[in-house]
């Protein structure tokens, strides 16, 4: 216990706290856990593929908690979930294996780009809200699109394909339970690519973090929703993820220190 005190909680402590703070916005909005993970992480120094296997690895517990709720309240629409599930899984391993097989250090000025251009993407649309009801008729391409950006940058389902959806004018309480559940299938998909191609030593102390503070918050996040309005979360997670990832860019071009 002496030990557990001393020298692995203070350990775990950070990522338990990005890990909750994560799934407690994603759980308010159904987007941004992996997105603001990755982002914090990679700004930590942690390479990207282990940031992207750890972050994924953490989501099949907290995505599975979050799936089983949103099947209880009956917020699923199980024709859009065959839709955008199995093409979301093809492009989630084509990500990982991607992510897997080149120089992290590469791959790594790429990766916060992309995550940057997710945050300014987050800001514009907390000032732009578009909704009209009907079926959204893009759904395959956006699930495989979708999930390869998730595997390969660590981040990005939730962000790229509930807004798209909703955008296309897909009910928001259905849409966001779907898209919700149909991650479970991603992440886990993901972290078994992972795991064959990095081995376990890619799975460490950052991914029980987040994996404790993701349960702890996700059944959470639903509450959240009723108390602060979607629009000002989305501007929160644009503003910290844009200044983080840009950040992340200057140092990786050894323009700041």
């Amino acid at each position: 216990m002496t030990y557990l005190m001393g020298e692995i909680l203070p350990a775990l402590l950070p990522f338990i706290f990005i890990g909750f703070a994560a799934q407690l916005i994603d759980g308010a909005l159904g987007m941004a856990y992996g997105v603001i993970s990755s982002t914090l992480l990679i700004a930590m120094g942690v390479s990207p593929k282990h940031a992207s296997a750890g972050v994924h690895a953490a989501e099949t517990f907290t995505t599975a908690v979050s799936g089983l709720s949103h099947i209880y309240h009956r917020n699923i629409d199980w024709q859009l979930f065959r839709r955008l599930a199995i093409p979301g899984v093809i492009g989630g391993v084509g990500g990982a294996y991607l992510l897997s097989n080149i120089d992290s250090g590469v791959i790594k000025p790429f990766v916060l780009a992309y995550l940057t251009s997710i945050g300014l993407w987050l800001i514009w649309r907390s000032t732009h809200v578009i909704h009209r009801a009907r079926d959204p008729r893009v759904v395959a391409p956006l699930g495989l699109v979708g999930g390869f950006l998730d595997a390969s940058g660590g981040g990005g389902w939730g962000p790229v394909v509930t807004s798209n959806l909703l955008l296309q004018g897909g009910d928001p309480r259905t849409t966001i339970g779907t898209v919700n559940t149909a991650e479970f299938l991603l992440t886990l998909s993901v972290s078994i690519t992972f795991l064959v191609h990095l081995g376990w030593e890619s799975f460490t102390i950052a991914t029980t973090g987040l994996l404790i503070g993701g349960v702890v918050a996700a059944p959470l996040g639903a509450k959240l929703a009723k108390h602060i309005a979607p629009n000002r979360l989305l501007l929160l997670v644009g503003v910290v993820l844009t200044l983080t990832s840009a950040y992340g860019i200057a140092k990786s071009l050894n323009w700041v220190g």
